[in-house]
């Protein structure tokens, strides 16, 4: 059984968190401030944030240190990716004319129950089904429905 969690926190919120302190230190703070929320996260995410931590930035991350950031990360409630998954996935792509990576990101939020998907890459304020998407680097605004 999966656990659930209140809240989703995309790639870019984890690499703002982890990296962000010296290039985006706004948005470091932000970040860091929602590692301390119920979230939960998917492998997906974690091996895009893997990806970009050890590369991006002035100051990227060595590879230990990433990996010691996934080691803590996956202690909160975890999506691995399967092939429901990835089904629900291209459903959720297809449904909501997005990207297949957002489909993901959807369906592995709905698998935790997460009503809230912290991302700056969607929308801010768009609901795609039960999770409304929440950019927390901009002044609150109106919920869309789709």
């Amino acid at each position: 059984m999966i656990a659930s969690a209140e809240c989703f926190l995309d790639t870019n919120i984890l690499i703002y968190a982890a990296t962000g302190r010296v290039d985006e230190p706004a948005k470091w703070n932000v970040a860091h401030g929602l590692l301390t929320a119920a979230f939960g996260t998917s492998a997906q995410v974690l091996a895009e944030f893997y990806a970009s931590v050890v590369k991006k930035g002035s100051v990227p991350l060595e590879p230990a240190v990433a990996k010691r950031w996934i080691q803590l990360l996956v202690r909160r409630p975890f999506v691995a990716v399967d092939e429901s998954l990835v089904l629900a996935g291209a459903n959720l792509s297809q449904r909501f004319q997005i990207s297949y990576r957002d489909g993901a990101i959807l369906a592995a939020a709905e698998r935790l129950g997460a009503t809230t998907l912290y991302s700056d890459d969607l929308s801010h304020g768009q609901i795609y089904g039960s999770i409304q998407v929440v950019d927390p680097f901009l002044e609150p605004q109106q919920p869309t429905s789709k």
